[in-house]
Parts: structure tokens; sequence; C-alpha cells
């Protein structure tokens, strides 16, 4: 009968680090990358619309990630002792999930133009999206078709900002459609 090694702790925490890292890069990359794409914020033409959004609107578009960030951070520190996990592990764990919760609630610059919508640092054909059926005024949700459970993309900014926003993206996607 063959034995199954188990690999180290240590192994298993550096690798889930390391995967950690790599999100928390990319995620930073894109959120400068916002910046390039939006210079400035307006009614920049009839055809162009962007904003920005604030912190709290961020904390209410987030606030599914931001219970979740907190579930992963405190996770690790039950399980240290039983796998004989060096402390050092979960600390860094918990830095890079820190670093990547602050990366959530900085405030996001979003655009519409009548090709695409940009948000959070990517482009978004509108062939590819369509609006949520949810009512909530704090935020727009948008669907990305095919994407399953990770379809919703919800859109922050103040409500003047979020009502502008809708009334072009319901013209876009339904044209005879207008709220």
């Amino acid at each position: 009968m063959e034995t199954i090694t188990i690999p180290s702790s240590e192994i298993i925490a550096s690798l889930a680090i390391s995967i950690l890292a790599v999100i928390v890069l990319w995620d930073a990359y894109w959120l400068t990358k916002q910046k390039r794409d939006i210079p400035e914020l307006g009614k920049i033409s009839d055809e162009v619309f962007a904003w920005s959004s604030e912190g709290p609107n961020e904390v209410v578009r987030q606030w599914g990630n931001l219970f979740s960030m907190a579930a992963m951070m405190a996770l690790p520190w039950g399980l240290v002792e039983i796998s004989d996990t060096p402390i050092i592990y979960p600390i860094i764990w918990d830095i890079l999930l820190a670093l990547h919760l602050i990366s959530l609630l900085i405030p996001k610059r979003y655009a519409i133009t009548k090709t695409h919508l940009f948000a959070d640092g990517q482009r978004y054909e509108w062939k590819r999206l369509k609006l949520s059926r949810s009512k909530t005024k704090k935020r727009i949700i948008l669907l990305r078709k095919g994407w399953g459970i990770f379809a919703p993309l919800p859109v922050g900014g103040n409500y003047h900002d979020l009502v502008e926003a809708k009334s072009r993206i319901t013209n876009i996607l339904n044209p005879q459609e207008e709220e």
C-alpha cells in the first residue's frame, strides 16, 4: 500500500500567500489603470459621461467582499497551532488581505461611452452586459453575460451620478425602455 505524503504546512502557506500576492498585485494594476483610462470626470460629451465614487459608496458596493475579507483574515489564526504553521505566514496573509481590503475601499472611476462601460480599470462592451432588475438606489448592478455566479458588476457613486449613469445605461441597453 502506497502512503501519501502531505506537503508541509509551510509549503501550503507559501503557496496560498503567493496566490494572494498575485491577486493583490493584479488588482493594484487595474486600480492604477483607471486614472489613465478616465482622466477627467463629468459630462465629457453627449456620448461620454465619467464619474467617481467616494469611500462610503465603495463600502456599499463592496459590503459582501468586506465581510469575506474579515472571515479570511480570522480563519488562519484558528488553524496555526493545529497545523504547526509558523506565525509569520498568517501575519503576511493578513497584511496582504488588509492591502486588498484598502484597494476595495479606494474610490473608483467609471465612464460610459456608446460602446463600452469603464469600471474597475477594465473595459466592458455593452453587448456583454445587461442591467440587473435590482432596484437599489445606492449602486447600479450590471450582469456580465456568461460569468455565472461571478456575473454581478456593481457600479458605485453618489445619487446624482448614478441617476445620470443609469439613464444612459438604460438608453444604451434598452433604447425604447427609458426610465
